[in-house]
């Protein structure tokens, strides 16, 4: 089967008579447990629930190269699972090398929690590869690309390369294209980290992360560092987001269009002082997007003249729904500076491309274009 007849068909049970297509959630605390609770497959819902299963065998399915197979955890939100790759992997005394502009929560809880329990932090930003002149002594390599707010893109087969020939580990932090946009695994990466929250799931109505190793003494500490900090998701959660999976191929190929025609029109217009996607010829990542990406993602970012603008922009918009976090069926932005933490301009916007019609959002986005001018 070609990829997205997989992923569609990923959710659906074994053909039984009279059994229904899709499993429904499970709902247990404990599990029936006589005797030697290694030959039990459910024992205690901290540690494992047949929902999360299923729906870690569609993620791993997906996170799979055609070389070789990966398996995946899931977890109860992004940074949850971002800080079970730091907590699985780093000691006191290790290096962990993160782009100076990774996702902002990642840095801090990197910077404020790890780095004082005897972690070495050192950043370089994303674009240029610069983090491979930061790996001697490295033992995690942190990888975002495209990295967000800024789009900036690295190249992750030969980060990947650099890291292991000086005995690093690599994890990519994958949300935004998500693994059916660009594969971490396949493209040398021993952990694919990810937001599901955002298009994986793609209803704005989910808090879960996920992820995947080739390596299963990498999965075993990470399933550790779940069952023992209890960052567990709901069997609910799980549920639907095997629901919401199914239509991931449908969902992410028309709001990548979206974005690819946003951003286009974004940079015919005199109010835009620049655009920000790594679809576009222009963007200096381009080439490297092009070759380990197969879609762009839905993430659009630009530049409007200040703050003040920016907030226009956005109240004027009738189909922008403002609010932070992306990926979603419907079309998002926000005035990213608003937040902190990131070195962007007051008048900077992250635009996630939502479902709806092309046609609309254009004339929209014209409109409070002119309306903030």
């Amino acid at each position: 089967m070609r990829e997205t007849t997989r992923i569609i068909r990923s959710t659906l049970t074994e053909a039984k008579p009279g059994e229904p297509l899709h499993a429904g959630p499970v709902f247990a605390a404990p599990y029936h447990a006589p005797g030697d609770p290694a030959n039990i497959p459910y024992t205690y819902a901290r540690s494992h629930n047949p929902t999360w299963t299923e729906l870690e065998k569609a993620i791993g399915q997906m996170e799979s190269g055609e070389v070789s197979s990966a398996s995946a955890i899931v977890f109860s939100s992004g940074m949850a699972a971002c800080a079970a790759v730091f907590g699985a992997v780093l000691r006191p005394g290790d290096v962990a090398v993160l782009p100076a502009n990774a996702y902002y929560a990642a840095r801090v809880l990197m910077q404020d929690y790890f780095a004082k329990m005897g972690i070495t932090l050192r950043t370089a930003p994303t674009a240029n590869n610069a983090q491979a002149a930061q790996l001697e002594g490295a033992k995690l390599l942190w990888i975002e690309s495209p990295s967000n707010p800024t789009m900036e893109i690295a190249d992750i087969a030969a980060l990947s390369e650099a890291a292991h020939r000086a005995g690093a580990l690599v994890a990519v932090d994958n949300t935004t294209p998500t693994p059916l946009g660009q594969r971490p695994l396949a493209l040398g990466a021993d952990f694919s980290v990810a937001s599901d929250t955002k298009a994986m799931t793609g209803h704005s109505d989910l808090l879960l992360g996920h992820v995947a190793v080739r390596d299963m003494d990498l999965h075993a500490r990470l399933d550790q560092w779940r069952t023992l900090t209890g960052a567990v998701l709901g069997p609910m959660e799980a549920w639907l987001a095997l629901r919401s999976i199914a239509t991931l191929p449908l969902r992410l190929e028309r709001a990548c269009l979206n974005a690819q025609r946003i951003a286009e029109f974004l940079t015919t217009r005199q109010e835009v002082s620049a655009v920000l996607y790594p679809g576009l010829t222009q963007h200096p990542g381009h080439a490297i997007a092009k070759k380990q990406m197969r879609y762009f993602g839905p993430v659009v970012s630009f530049i409007l003249r200040d703050k003040t603008t920016a907030e226009k922009f956005l109240s004027r918009a009738q189909l922008i729904t403002d609010a932070t976090s992306f990926g979603g069926i419907t079309t998002t932005a926000e005035r990213r500076a608003r937040w902190g933490g990131d070195a962007i301009p007051e008048g900077f916007i992250r635009l996630s491309a939502g479902c709806e019609d092309i046609d609309d959002l254009l004339e929209d986005i014209a409109q409070a274009l002119e309306a903030a001018r």
